[in-house]
């Protein structure tokens, strides 16, 4: 009997050990292209989030990670590492003037932006958690259409 219970408590000791010494276990990377920027001006601001409800996200309060990438030939690629599994959206920023946010217009945005899963935005077609975001469970690479205005 004490044997078992010995035997018992070191299976869990080094369960738990391991969790500890491989902590990527079950993290994954997510890769992110953006392609046919309009010019080479500033950086590119790749936003991540995860949860329902922060997007849209205008002046950048809600989001879960956020990189900026150089421009090089009229894209920009990043990598966010580490990212556990789970619900995803992406919401881009050719941020022309590098001042962190979306610069408007009278209305509309005169910098160009984008989301993941969307090919255009209107007023009948404005993004959302729900209709931009996609699961990550393994490693992932997607693109994303910048729109300009």
């Amino acid at each position: 009997m004490k044997i078992a219970i010995i035997t018992l408590i070191a299976f869990a000791l080094s369960l738990t050990l391991y969790s500890f010494s491989n902590p990527n276990a079950d993290t994954y990377s997510l890769t992110i292209e953006v392609k046919n920027l309009r010019n080479a001006k500033g950086i590119v601001q790749f936003a991540l989030y995860n949860k329902d409800g922060s997007i849209p996200d205008e002046d950048y309060e809600n989001y879960y990670k956020i990189l900026k990438g150089e421009i090089i030939k009229g894209s920009s690629t990043i990598t966010f590492k580490n990212i556990p599994s789970g619900k995803y959206a992406v919401n881009i920023l050719h941020d022309e003037n590098n001042n962190g946010k979306i610069d408007k217009g009278f209305i509309l945005p005169i910098e160009g932006i984008g989301f993941s899963n969307f090919q255009s935005i209107g007023l009948t077609n404005r993004p959302n958690f729900s209709k931009v975001s996609f699961e990550l469970k393994e490693n992932k690479s997607i693109s994303v259409k910048v729109i300009y205005m």
